[in-house]
């Protein structure tokens, strides 16, 4: 069942980035399933916020959360690597188009599963995001951390074990199939072994660095941008009637583009 459920998520993502109106290409997805009672997830709501969703809030009888991680290109970070804190505009444009990307497979996969005889919903929270505080009541990353798709870098990120450049989704089903594990093994090199730090150098704002994370000088970069790209829509809303928070698209990318840690493979590099 696994296996026939990432061979679904594959195909429509194949057939996304086919479509005429798509300017973005990505990679083969890597899919995990966590158990939606794990005690990581459970701890969310103290680790992220009360009000952040469980996945029996979305679907009382939840059983799996299914994540899929989808890499973008070289060539795409590629545009992205120039100094400074401006996105470049095929890494703007990339964003929004993967959030719709990510709508259109979860209501395929949804469908998928009913026929099956499994329900399946996303959390509406996916595409919120608290402007005051500074986060999102669902938060992709923890639930592919207790999937085992990565471990947390010092960037903020998920690395996986083909990189962080990319983007997560999940869907919460009831779905009878045996949980992914969180991993043991550290993907951060400066975590592993002390050997890198490099994002922290690149970080446009100083949001970053060894011992923590600014949310807000990452979030004024963010505006910044969004400020700047205003033609691509904006994939956030408040929560209050789904009306979206932002002008534009808040990106930034340049602690995930030009890393050790953007595109690992078995054999992971040395900073």
């Amino acid at each position: 069942m696994k296996e026939k459920i990432t061979s679904m998520i594959q195909q429509r993502i194949k057939e996304c980035g086919e479509r005429a109106d798509i300017s973005t290409a990505w990679g083969e997805p890597l899919v995990g399933f966590a158990e939606a009672n794990h005690s990581t997830i459970l701890n969310l709501k103290e680790i992220i916020s009360p009000k952040h969703q469980l996945p029996s809030d979305v679907l009382p009888d939840a059983s799996i959360v299914i994540v899929y991680f989808v890499p973008l290109t070289k060539e795409l970070a590629h545009t992205n690597q120039t100094a400074g804190d401006i996105a470049s505009p095929e890494w703007a444009l990339a964003y929004e188009e993967t959030n719709a990307m990510f709508r259109i497979v979860n209501e395929s996969l949804a469908e998928e599963l009913k026929g099956m005889g499994y329900q399946a919903k996303v959390s509406p929270e996916t595409a919120t995001f608290d402007q005051e505080k500074l986060i999102s009541n669902w938060s992709q990353r923890h639930f592919a951390r207790a999937a085992g798709l990565g471990t947390f870098g010092i960037n903020n990120m998920l690395i996986s074990k083909i990189g962080c450049c990319g983007r997560y989704s999940s869907i919460v089903t009831n779905l009878d199939v045996e949980p992914d594990m969180p991993l043991e093994e550290e993907y951060c090199l400066y975590k592993k072994n002390g050997r890198c730090g490099l994002c922290v150098k690149r970080c446009p704002s100083g949001a970053l660095t060894l011992e923590g994370y600014d949310r807000n000088k990452c979030y004024q970069v963010l505006r910044k941008n969004a400020a700047l790209y205003t033609d691509f829509g904006s994939s956030y809303s408040d929560g209050a009637g789904g009306k979206a928070n932002s002008i534009g698209s808040e990106v930034c990318g340049k602690c995930v583009v030009n890393m050790p840690c953007s595109f690992f493979n078995r054999r992971q590099p040395s900073c």
